[in-house]
């Protein structure tokens, strides 16, 4: 028995009115199913490949042009994780999007630079922002977030899964084995540590001024020194600097005040 429609989506019988042609894998039918006719209901797939192995979808990717691939991360066999480090060998690599019941994964699948992390059960909406970080990646309005100043770390909200940029990142505080990132709007606990996200992103300009802190050079917009406690002021929060510190911050951030000359003047 084929799948009724849903109130406010297209019917079967609509033709696709989109461009995408998108790869679905998931090793149990039911869910494939599912995930079949929830992306032929979007406005931008034109059509959907079904794969019920990752073995499977291998093939696929070898055989046919596809735009991108929806998959879950948990399948005997190659599973989407070993899948997706097969495609990020690939010069020309389709995004992907993990569609999956596992959250513990969604830090492999930032370090796989994954355009974005669904969690089951699937939401129509949920699915359709997913579809638009495919167009807006294959636009190349959505880098992949690899290295560089376009980075972003996976962040959980709600039961959602989503990317939030380190160029958003204010400060980091240590939460034991993890990291709660602080942004101008809200925080994110992430299960990183500190020590890691130190060395990281260590090039782009964060900086160490507490065994439990970690701030962005950037947005420190304020040095304060009174009866020998220094703090710094980070979007509107101010945090303490160790004495460990204090001498490689000012000195950074006397480097980064002071204006550049040109050559030969």
């Amino acid at each position: 028995m084929s799948t009724p429609p849903r109130a406010g989506m297209p019917s079967a019988a609509d033709p696709p009115t989109g461009t995408l042609r998108v790869l679905a894998v998931d090793d149990e039918a039911p869910a494939l199913d599912e995930l079949v006719w929830m992306l032929e209901r979007q406005p931008a797939v034109r059509q959907v490949v079904p794969a019920a192995s990752g073995e499977a979808a291998l093939r696929v990717i070898h055989e046919q042009q596809l735009d991108a691939i929806f998959m879950d991360v948990q399948m005997p066999g190659l599973s989407g994780l070993d899948l997706a480090r097969v495609l990020s060998r690939f010069s020309t690599q389709p995004p992907v999007v993990f569609v999956t019941a596992h959250e513990r994964h969604a830090v492999d699948a930032f370090e796989l630079n994954v355009v974005d992390y669904v969690l089951k059960p699937v939401r129509d909406e949920r699915l359709s922002e997913a579809v638009r970080r495919v167009v807006r990646r294959l636009e190349g309005a959505d880098p992949t977030p690899a290295t560089g100043d376009d980075e972003s770390i996976v962040v959980e909200l709600g039961g959602v899964s989503r990317l939030v940029p380190r160029a958003e990142v204010l400060f980091v505080e240590a939460q034991g084995d993890y990291a709660r990132l602080h942004t101008a709007t809200e925080s994110h606990l992430v299960r990183v540590p500190l020590t890691t996200l130190a060395d990281q992103w260590a090039e782009a300009g964060f900086v160490r001024i507490h065994r439990s802190s970690l701030v962005a050079l950037g947005h420190i917009t304020e040095w304060r020194t009174e009866s020998g406690r220094t703090t710094v002021v980070v979007g509107g929060h101010e945090l303490v600097v160790s004495r460990r510190h204090t001498r490689e911050l000012r000195d950074l951030l006397v480097r980064r005040a002071q204006p550049r000359h040109r050559s030969g003047l």
